[in-house]
């Protein structure tokens, strides 16, 4: 290990020399103002929907390595059977809004080029369908009705496109991009132009693939529009390990797959769905939770009742998810933070291993909290509940209380609403601090770049802080993304072994790839008080 010293200057360079040479978010035309307004909605529904549900195949990129006859029946018979009799969108608008989303954000136009609402552009739309009638405009009609803001997804890639100027249909590679393709790019600024002139205020766009030519587009016609994808971080199917600067958005599905699948999907439980949002916001980002509509136009069953679900939690202990920002930490163990945009409140939320014994009502327990400190104007108490009572239960105090001692904010709570017949809620529950104090200042964690030699890999990556920390470890995590969409994390962390660390500094481990896979890695602190990590960094390929 380098001097403490010397560790901790190479760690100010490389820091500095990291942040200036990354590659930094557009964020110059998101007016700030409104950015702040969507950092506060914290929750949002991604709704994927095209006219390839009805094969329950992934959505448009089954076109991709496709034969010439599947590509020509495709774009030849699924407009002919694509009428969705089931949709109902205010019935969808209602569920959206019990479950507590602020802002959907619908496919008007996924990859495989076929338009959601009544374009001019290109016949391939829902109008030459027996439904016959604007998905888009009826969608959007709906949510704004019920309070939620509608938002635009939208594919500068265009497979049809690629196939009627017979190129090969793929993505992310030079030749097939808009800026590659004039025509291509035409397309998608005509397109963009109808979506933001006639369907109403849109809140945000998300574009799925080269933003170039197509925002100044959005932000002429509609200033206030905050664009997602192409301008800032929207990491999908994972929740970056360390809070983001500003806004962003993590992007993930309800069970595997983005578009309908009636089989071979594997839906998440609505506790996963849950400690993903706490998660996220605790790390100071919003979710963008995807449901896949059915051919018909409904939902499957285990979508809506996740939702339904989801929203009696929201219902509860929405405070903690609106208008929320990161804590001075993410969490201490189980404890995980949120607090309200002008500090007046933190909420402390519990989320407990999977295999622990569940929290049942009239039944009490007692936190450290080691990062909070109380004030004279502190209160303490749990969301959704008064309290006073425990129903059918007299002789209990629900009462929340707490006292400081120099370890930390002591908190003694009791679960007392009833929630379900029995006595178990399973979900989390929420503590309301209000009026406190930070006590800690948490490390500072960053992941290095990499030395790759003939034979092996070696990882560097340092902490820093004010103080020491006694039993501090410090290890490496990496990842395989071979394959993967720019964004899109399929696969889990794995750990290399963690090292002593109780003094700030730099770190190595020696890793050993297998050539025919690409990589990332972190740094990971193992703090006696919180897991801390690093920035994920790509290694080169070779």
């Amino acid at each position: 290990m380098l001097t403490r010293t010397r560790a901790l200057a190479c760690l100010t360079l490389l820091c500095s020399l990291t942040a200036s040479s990354a590659q930094a978010p557009v964020q110059d035309a998101n007016k700030a103002e409104r950015l702040e307004w969507f950092r506060d909605q914290g929750l949002g529904l991604f709704i994927h929907w095209s006219i390839d549900s009805q094969l329950g195949v992934i959505i448009s990129h089954s076109l991709a390595g496709a034969s010439d006859e599947y590509v020509d029946r495709f774009y030849k018979d699924l407009p002919q059977t694509f009428d969705p009799t089931h949709f109902d969108p205010d019935a969808l608008a209602r569920l959206a809004r019990l479950a507590g989303f602020r802002y959907m954000m619908f496919t008007t136009k996924h990859h495989n080029g076929f338009a959601m609402w009544d374009t001019k552009t290109v016949p391939f739309n829902i109008m030459h369908t027996p439904y016959g009638k604007d998905v888009t405009a009826e969608l959007f009609t709906a949510f704004r009705k019920q309070g939620v803001a509608p938002g635009v997804y939208f594919s500068p890639d265009d497979f049809l496109w690629l196939h009627t100027n017979h190129k090969q249909i793929e993505r992310l590679v030079p030749g097939v991009q808009p800026s590659a393709n004039p025509g291509l790019l035409k397309l998608d600024q005509d397109q963009m132009t109808e979506l933001m002139s006639h369907y109403g205020p849109i809140a945000a766009v998300f574009f799925d693939g080269e933003p170039k030519g197509l925002r100044d587009i959005v932000w002429r016609l509609q200033p206030d529009t905050v664009i997602t994808r192409g301008a800032i971080e929207t990491p999908e199917q994972n929740v970056p390990g360390a809070p983001l600067p500003g806004a962003w958005e993590a992007n993930m599905t309800i069970g595997t797959a983005w578009g309908y699948q009636p089989s071979d999907e594997h839906y998440k439980s609505v506790h996963d769905l849950l400690r993903i949002l706490i998660h996220t916001r605790s790390r100071g980002g919003n979710l963008l939770l995807n449901v896949g509509p059915k051919p018909d136009g409904s939902l499957a069953p285990e979508q809506e009742e996740a939702l339904q679900t989801l929203g009696s939690w929201m219902f509860i202990n929405s405070d903690c998810i609106y208008a929320t920002r990161p804590w001075v930490v993410t969490n201490e163990g189980d404890v995980w933070y949120t607090r309200s945009k002008d500090h007046h409140a933190l909420y402390a939320i519990v989320d407990d291993e999977d295999n622990a014994p569940i929290w049942k009502r009239g039944t009490a327990r007692d936190f450290v909290l080691k990062t909070v400190r109380a004030t004279p104007k502190t209160t303490v108490g749990v969301l959704g509940q008064n309290d006073k009572i425990v129903e059918y239960r007299p002789n209990l105090d629900p009462q929340s209380t707490f006292h400081q001692e120099a370890d930390g904010l002591h908190v003694h709570v009791m679960r007392a609403q009833r929630l379900r017949d029995s006595d178990q809620w399973p979900y989390p529950s929420v503590i309301k601090l209000t009026d406190v104090e930070e006590a800690f200042t948490p490390p500072v964690v960053h992941t290095l770049p990499a030395t790759v030699t003939p034979d092996a890999v070696i990882f560097h990556g340092g902490w820093s802080a004010p103080e020491d920390a006694p039993g501090a470890e410090f290890g490496f995590e990496y990842r395989i993304i071979t394959g993967e969409d720019t964004r899109s994390r399929l696969h889990g962390w794995q750990h290399l072994p963690t090292q002593p660390a109780p003094h700030p500094g730099e770190f190595t481990a020696t890793f050993h790839p297998d050539a025919a896979e690409h990589y990332e890695y972190r740094a990971v602190l193992k703090h006696p008080l919180l897991t801390l990590y690093g920035e994920d960094v790509i290694l080169p390929a070779k």
